[in-house]
Formats: structure tokens, sequence, C-alpha cells
């Protein structure tokens, strides 16, 4: 799950909070001699961050990261490797056929009918309950059609206004309302999950006699107001990153989940 872009500052002790939200005068800046224990960072650019001499205990990351080294070796293969090895159904998330695509499309609605199913024993008030300012399973599974919106509909489909009033941008988008999304709505979790059934129907139905020409073939840009920004895609290559998305989105939400229920 996410929230609102915030660089928060300060530690978990009886200290004030300070909070630096939406600015970019950090940039090529040099922090020395500094405490940021017990910081928490969320929707922050760390792109090209040099960290010398630091104390990294007990810290919890998670987020895009290519080509990070921590002393001198670059994690992320060995870390994608022991997510594959704990989750895996994340290789069935990498299709590159029409069949592979169809099963892709049955794994992540696997995993969200069990994340509902875990939800459903918690209080019905639960799903719009936010933990560590993160966003509630109702703004994450809204977030989830939005991201079938954007790279299906949009960048695949081509389509002009494929956005559905419901769905959820991540918070770098500030524009969605050109879109035709109103962020200020509350569904409830049924309007929600019906919103997000017809999207996958949807999606099904162009998967169900795709070929794989189909797939492979470069199209685009699609200049129509929308996310991503217009460039050439295959289908293939869009279809992709919902599937990698949805798998994460999931894990927020159940990671989230288990500390509701140990409230």
């Amino acid at each position: 799950m996410t929230s609102p872009a915030v660089l928060v500052g300060g530690s978990s002790y009886d200290v004030p909070v300070t909070r630096f939200e939406g600015q970019s005068d950090y940039e090529g800046a040099e922090f020395v001699d500094l405490s940021m224990a017990g910081a928490t960072f969320r929707e922050v650019d760390l792109s090209d961050t040099r960290m010398h001499g630091v104390l990294l205990v007990n810290a919890d990351i998670d987020g895009a990261i290519d080509g990070l080294r921590v002393n001198g070796v670059e994690v992320m293969p060995l870390i994608e490797a022991e997510l594959d090895r704990l989750h895996p159904e994340r290789l069935r998330l990498r299709p590159t056929t029409p069949e592979e695509m169809r099963d892709a499309v049955d794994v992540i609605e696997e995993l969200w009918a069990a994340t509902v199913l875990r939800a459903s024993a918690l209080p019905a008030e639960a799903v719009h309950r936010s933990v560590n300012d993160e966003w509630s399973l109702a703004q994450t599974l809204r977030h989830t059609i939005f991201v079938v919106d954007a790279w299906y509909g949009h960048a695949a489909a081509l389509r002009p206004r494929p956005f559905h009033p419901l769905g959820l941008p991540a918070a770098f988008i500030t524009n969605g309302a050109e879109f035709g999304i109103d962020e200020s709505v509350a569904p409830t979790l049924d309007e929600i999950l019906a919103a997000r059934a017809e999207r996958i129907a949807d999606l099904r139905a162009y998967l169900a006699d795709v070929t794989q020409e189909e797939l492979d073939r470069v199209r685009g840009p699609n200049t129509a107001p929308g996310c991503p920004p217009p460039a050439e895609r295959t289908a293939a290559q869009c279809l992709r990153v919902i599937f990698n998305d949805e798998w994460a989105h999931a894990q927020f939400a159940n990671r989230d989940l288990a500390i509701l229920e140990q409230a």
C-alpha cells in the first residue's frame, strides 16, 4: 500500500516529529554526522544515493530497487531469487504467451480472493483502516483498478478515456481529475470489488482470443490524457507491469492485515 508523498524525519523516541513534504531542496545534498534513527521515508526518490559509514540495523525497505550494492555486492538478484523461493507463484507472473497470460490473471485473482476472504474475518470497518499511514485495503483495491486501466486500457488498448472514477492513482499522479477520477469519493468494499471484477473480466475477454503476434505488436503512443506517459509498448510489456503491481500490492495488503489481526 502507499500514501501521499512525504519525508518524515525524527525518531521513535519522545521527540516531536519534523515533517518535510513535497520539497526538492535535498537533491544533491550531503548529510553528515546526523541521526535519522526511527525516520520514515515514504515515496522518496533516493536514486544515486551514496551512503558511507552508515549504521543500518533492523531497517525495513521496500520499493523499486535496482543496482543497489551493499558492501560491494549487488543485492537485488539475491532478493529476487529469495522472493521466488518464498513465493513460487511469482514465476507464473512473468508470462510471454497468451496461455501464460491467462494463467497469470488466475494467479492474481486467487491472491486477491484469499486476501479479501482474510479481511472478511475482521470488523467491516477494518478494510478502510490505514496501518502505519499506508493505504487501507479498500484504497489498495481501488489502486489495482487504476493500474489495469493505465496499463491495459490506456497503454495497451489505447482507449481515449479508460479510467474508472473509483480508481486511485499513485501519489505522484496529481492530475487524476483530468482522467475522470474522483479521489474524494468513499465507495463501499462491494462497489470497489464490483468495479475491479468488471476490469478483470475486460482483461480476460481480451486474452481469451489474443494471438502471440498481437501480444508482441508494438502500439502507441496513446496521446490522450492518462498514465503511463505516451510511449511505444507491446501489450505483453504492459500486462506484465499489471501482474507485478498486483502481486506487490497483495503482499502489502496481507502485511497490514496481519497487524490488524493482532490488534
